[in-house]
């Protein structure tokens, strides 16, 4: 059983279903493989100015009953997409952070202190710092060609499977069973999901145990 986390690292909604990703690790870490990937928002995904990001945090905290507003300030007019700290989340991973440590430290940096991670060097140094590693190599490896190409091709693949909203969550299982949810910020409908799928490989698994492969004709 498998659950990948299509996100943008900047994304508030992708912010907010954080303690969702961190409960379904917990209930099914045992036995579910949990995957993120980087999902890229395109201009048309973005706020236009700082005043529509703010509405759309005080919209998006007051949906979740949160106790804390976002903070905007991170945001810069113009830029068309934040490659930065996505490519650096994932470079962080080439280099052996296989966990959330890069790319919630670049997340909390910008949507709690107004960090501007779209900037290559504060996105580089945020995550140096949080999860040890050397700049100079995280730079490098951030902004080369192969770094780029992974993270546009999972953007690509998020586009296929036709999903318009991130946090998107693409669940499957040992007997093709798929299931995505794109928008979704909770854990429950994605928990009951996921139980439903275990149960139903569980129960070809118990058949094949009993009875063996089909038969070839």
């Amino acid at each position: 059983m498998r659950i990948t986390y299509y996100l943008d690292v900047v994304s508030s909604w992708c912010c907010w279903a954080e303690p969702a990703w961190a409960e379904l690790k917990r209930e099914f870490g045992a036995s579910v493989q949990f995957d993120w990937k980087v999902a890229l928002m395109d201009a048309a995904a973005l706020p236009v100015s700082e005043a529509q990001e703010l509405w759309f945090y005080r919209r998006s905290g007051t949906l979740m009953r949160s106790p804390r507003l976002l903070n905007s300030r991170w945001f810069e007019a113009g830029l068309k997409e934040y490659l930065a700290p996505n490519a650096v989340s994932e470079a962080a991973r080439q280099m052996g952070i296989h966990d959330d440590c890069a790319r919630l430290a670049i997340a909390d940096a910008a949507m709690r202190d107004g960090v501007k991670v779209g900037r290559w060097q504060e996105a580089v140094d945020v995550a140096a710092k949080e999860c040890s590693l050397n700049a100079a190599e995280l730079m490098r490896r951030a902004r080369s060609p192969e770094v780029e190409a992974a993270v546009r091709a999972s953007t690509a693949e998020f586009h296929a499977f036709k999903m318009t909203v991130r946090p998107a969550f693409l669940l499957e299982n040992s007997i093709g069973d798929r299931a995505m949810f794109s928008g979704i910020a909770v854990a429950a409908p994605i928990a009951s999901t996921l139980r439903a799928m275990l149960s139903d490989a569980a129960g070809y698994a118990s058949y094949a145990a009993h009875h063996g492969e089909p038969p070839a004709g």
